[in-house]
């Protein structure tokens, strides 16, 4: 039997969708909102249209009012669902009906509550105090993610970016239930906390980004049941802790403007870019971000941008005509994230991109075939690979007219982008055009070896004892004093044969 609660008299409350997701039963629970709760069909409609396209928003609404419901049956609370058609859009709906009929807007929405207030409606405004979630929980001062899925134990990642260890936490399962709990705590608090917010809401899946955690959340149909993935960065490094180079860092601060992060995935790319953006910004430099999600903890001088946000087109208007010093985009994707780098950095502005990469190399394949290779140098100048939160690598471009490596005929120059090993500046892939494919080839000691074997075979083969060296790229046959006689006009014709075939020249000495 339910228990019985006296209502205001004549009040009536009209819930908006953010009253929903706020968690309004809370309020009607301990009895701060106390009189006929009012919910409106076509509140109740874009719920299920929200439902259908997979929102997690829907399903927290829609239990929301089943909540509410289980209410009105233990408080004898009245719960009536009213129509009118008045309006185009929900919340125009709402307030006109709120207007008609003397409710009271119930809303945890600022705009919503403001218009109302223009309007002349009685508004309630849920203002919920922060508090912690429950995957917090989960993390200690070393977890760097936390992984939870319905029917399985909760697990996490603990250490440091190239340095750790999966774990599991409990060995109890967690069930649909509780996941969904969590959910719902994980919004409410993303529309409470003021530096926390709702980045991306599609069919099956949400992304928030709450303070330090970002928090990405999927379910049926996209996977195959409820599951969160809480990422925390463990560590925060100036560009001075990375301990580089005194001529990297010349690098970066005169000459470096098309700059790539590349790593694999967990390896400290996006810290990386971090310090970057926070050195450039300390030399005086304007520095914005493009993020999806904005994850990176910079100083209020740096403006992150979203580009779950943004429109088609709006980030480029807005950078071309702000031009920021350096732009930072963080995790570059698709065809159209690499197209915005490649026009801001012809535009003359500084890019720093983050993309995935298990190589050096790959990440310059990224770019080939959505470039020119005459414009290669100008867009990418360094690329910088991470390896366990490190800077493993650095390579530098450069453009020649020349013979490709591995070619011989001169007729075959032609424009040859060389990608050179920053700290030795040694030449270790070039980038060329044959036929009509781009082509990058490992050239690191292709000049030589290939032609060194070849006279080894011809060589010893009348003269074990002889030795075939490379000395800075040139072919030295080194016959010992007693064994010279035997060099004779064969083995010189041979040598000679594959030195016009190949156009490398190789010396004959005396060993000592």
């Amino acid at each position: 039997m339910g228990i019985s609660r006296l209502s205001s008299a004549g009040s009536k409350y009209l819930l908006d969708f953010s009253a929903l997701l706020a968690g309004v039963a809370d309020k009607i629970e301990d009895g701060t909102i106390n009189g006929v709760i009012l919910l409106h069909e076509s509140l109740i409609s874009y719920i299920e249209r929200l439902k259908k396209r997979g929102r997690v928003s829907g399903e927290i609404a829609s239990e929301e009012i089943n909540r509410i419901k289980e209410l009105s049956e233990t408080f004898l609370i009245p719960v009536e669902i009213v129509e009118s058609k008045n309006g185009h859009t929900l919340n125009t709906i709402l307030r006109k009906y709120c207007a008609l009929n003397s409710a009271t807007l119930i809303t945890a929405d600022e705009t919503q509550k403001s218009i109302a207030e223009i309007l002349g409606i009685r508004t309630v405004f849920l203002r919920r105090e922060q508090t912690h979630i429950s995957i917090e929980k989960f993390f200690t001062n070393d977890t760097m993610s936390v992984h939870l899925k319905a029917g399985t134990t909760p697990k996490a990642k603990r250490g440091t970016p190239g340095n750790w260890e999966f774990y599991e936490i409990s060995n109890e399962r967690i069930d649909e239930k509780t996941i969904k709990k969590y959910v719902t705590e994980i919004m409410r608090e993303a529309l409470n906390r003021g530096s926390s917010f709702i980045e991306v809401e599609r069919k099956g899946s949400l992304i928030v980004q709450m303070e330090e955690f970002r928090i990405i959340i999927t379910r049926t149909p996209l996977s195959d049941g409820w599951e969160i993935t809480a990422v925390k960065p463990v560590t925060k490094k100036t560009l001075e802790e990375y301990n580089i180079d005194k001529k990297v860092m010349n690098r970066l601060s005169s000459r470096a403007e098309g700059i790539v992060i590349a790593g694999s995935p967990g390896m400290g790319k996006t810290t990386f870019a971090q310090a970057l953006a926070i050195y450039y910004s300390s030399l005086g430099k304007i520095v914005k971000t493009i993020e999806s999600p904005r994850d990176m903890h910079l100083p209020d001088e740096i403006t992150q941008y979203s580009k779950n946000y943004a429109e088609i087109g709006e980030l480029h208007d807005i950078l071309l005509l702000s031009r920021p010093d350096y732009t930072v985009f963080d995790e570059m994707r698709n065809d159209e994230d690499f197209k915005l780098f490649i026009d801001l950095r012809l535009a003359g502005i500084g890019m720093i991109g983050v993309v995935h990469a298990t190589t050096p190399i790959d990440a310059i394949h990224r770019f080939i075939n959505r470039i020119d290779i005459g414009t290669i140098p100008n867009i990418l100048d360094t690329i910088i690979f991470i390896k366990d939160g490190q800077i493993s690598k650095i390579y530098t471009m450069e453009m020649n007219v020349k013979v490709p490596t591995g070619l011989h005929d001169n007729d075959l120059a032609r424009p040859v982008v060389e990608i050179k090993d920053f700290v030795s500046d040694e030449v270790e892939y070039e980038v060329y055009v044959f036929g009509e494919q781009t082509m990058i080839i490992p050239v690191k000691g292709l000049r030589t070896k290939p032609t060194e074997n070849r006279v080894s075979k011809i060589v010893l083969k009348y003269l074990p004892d002889a030795k075939v060296l490379n000395e800075n790229g040139e072919v030295i046959v080194e016959i010992p004093r007693d064994q010279i006689s035997k060099y004779n006009k064969r083995v010189a014709t041979q040598i000679h044969k594959l030195e016009k075939k190949t156009g490398l020249k190789v010396r004959v000495r005396m060993s000592e």
